[in-house]
């Protein structure tokens, strides 16, 4: 079907906002591309949004621009892309002259809101990767900004599109266990991959929001398309006890570190070309530090979580984050009136792990689509019956299989309707960041906030779609 970019951003739009779509798909052909633009030039931004995208959609779209303040970064991004488009430091300028359709912003979670506010004032639709942003002024801002606008944002939540969290959620659809009533969540991160948080800008809460934002948004988002529901209240715990200024010794930043022997927590980035390129040979223009060192004093975010949270339709979640465990992985307990669904990845003890802790996330970021058929279990336990384990097939690249999907579904078939509703706009993204917004604020106030009080977006007893 010859079907003209009006139409395909009209689809963007109605998939940003979660609308039920058109169940006919159409496809670009090399005369209509999309023209997209890119702000952040970092791992994830060159990679996922980047490399990616040129690899599998290059009949489909067009990078028109790239833009970051670091310039020997953005010339590093540009060539590791793979695209001849102009560079800009200047985001307004890139805009002005490029006249992109969409704008993929994957820069400091800080500045998220900037970037998204005037690509959206400035005539685009926004794709945005998650966490939306850091803080309820911010959000607030970004709201305004879609509502004054015609145009919509997408939010680049990939774990929804994973199969094993599908299967769950397809579970819950067919009321397998009755009505949910409550929801036990515990994520942990390993000493390698919760490690490389405190080294990086996000142990600086003015940066990241602290972990409740930048890595817990993934997980609310989870729980709230499960739960199908708004979170209305949250009351939270959370301390700084291992990193930071609780290590026996500290140093300027790893490579230069009269530690390196001692310290268990030793990383050598030199090892990295992807890194030394993108990072160290680019550290003169801006003074960003990849291998900082992870007990340095600013360091100001949480290394241990744990929140209460109601839902409007008054499921409870009680969560909890460890970013210092010897292992990587998450369990989930759903609890309904008729029975209970237990749900695991990469608990050893569950099942004989044949890859190191080290190697666990490059395995989750990769995206060369290698991976090799495993199943994992899911168990759905009737009141007063016998237990079944129901097997999911999964993948261990690109988030669990999530990564592929998600672009697949903003770029070849956003018009087909997914009967999982996995598509994350505006509303989604709200609703993630204000559950670590309100648990940083009960933290700090020995209170429970509620989420109405945070913005003007209204928390709902039934997601609609």
């Amino acid at each position: 079907m010859n079907l003209t970019r009006r139409k395909f951003l009209q689809s963007v739009s109605m998939l940003a906002a979660s609308s039920v779509l058109p169940i006919n798909s159409f496809a670009f052909g090399p005369d209509k591309k999309l023209k997209v633009v890119l702000v952040g030039t970092g791992v994830r931004g060159t990679s996922f949004w980047g490399k990616r995208l040129v690899e599998n959609y290059s009949d489909i779209i067009e990078f028109v621009g790239l833009s970051d303040i670091n310039p020997g970064r953005l010339e590093y991004g540009k060539k590791y892309i793979g695209v001849n488009c102009p560079t800009f430091t200047n985001f307004e300028k890139m805009i002005m002259e490029t006249k992109p359709d969409l704008v993929i912003v994957t820069t400091k979670d800080s500045t998220h809101h900037e970037f998204i506010i005037k690509g959206l004032d400035m005539g685009c639709d926004v794709l945005t990767e998650k966490p939306l942003t850091i803080d309820e002024d911010k959000c607030q801002a970004i709201i305004d900004a879609e509502e004054r606008s015609n145009k919509k944002l997408i939010v680049g939540f990939n774990y929804r599109w994973s199969p094993y969290p599908t299967k769950v959620k397809e579970l819950l659809m067919k009321n397998s266990i009755g009505e949910l009533r409550s929801v036990d969540f515990h994520w942990y991160l390993n000493t390698y991959h919760g490690a490389s948080y405190f080294r990086r800008w996000h142990g600086l809460r003015n940066s990241s929001g602290t972990l409740w934002i930048h890595k817990a948004t993934h997980h609310f988002d989870l729980l709230n398309w499960w739960i199908d529901s708004d979170p209305a209240e949250v009351f939270a715990y959370g301390d700084l006890e291992y990193y930071g200024e609780n290590g026996p010794f500290r140093g300027d930043k790893c490579r230069t570190c009269s530690h390196k022997s001692e310290c268990k927590f030793y990383w050598d980035i030199t090892e990295s070309k992807r890194d030394m390129d993108l990072y160290v040979n680019n550290e003169n223009y801006d003074g960003y530090i990849r291998d900082n060192c992870l007990f340095r004093k600013e360091i100001n975010i949480y290394d241990k979580m744990s929140a209460q949270v109601k839902y409007k339709n008054n499921v409870i979640l009680n969560y909890s984050l460890t970013t210092y465990s010897p292992y990587e992985g998450w369990k989930v307990a759903l609890n309904g009136t008729e029975g209970r669904i237990d749900a695991w990845l990469d608990i050893p003890f569950m099942k004989s792990v044949n890859v190191s802790q080290a190697e666990m996330h490059a395995r989750e970021m990769d995206q060369s689509g290698d991976d090799k058929a495993e199943f994992e279990p899911i168990i759905v336990h009737k009141l007063w019956k016998d237990y079944e384990t129901v097997k999911v097939p999964i993948e261990r690249g690109g988030h669990g299989g999530g990564d592929s999907r998600l672009q697949d579904k903003i770029f070849r078939d956003p018009e087909v309707k997914d009967p999982f509703d996995r598509a994350a706009g505006l509303r989604d993204g709200v609703m993630s960041i204000l559950i670590g917004i309100a648990a940083r604020k009960s933290i700090e106030s020995g209170e429970p906030i509620k989420t109405a009080e945070l913005t003007t977006m209204e928390p709902r007893i039934k997601r609609i779609i």
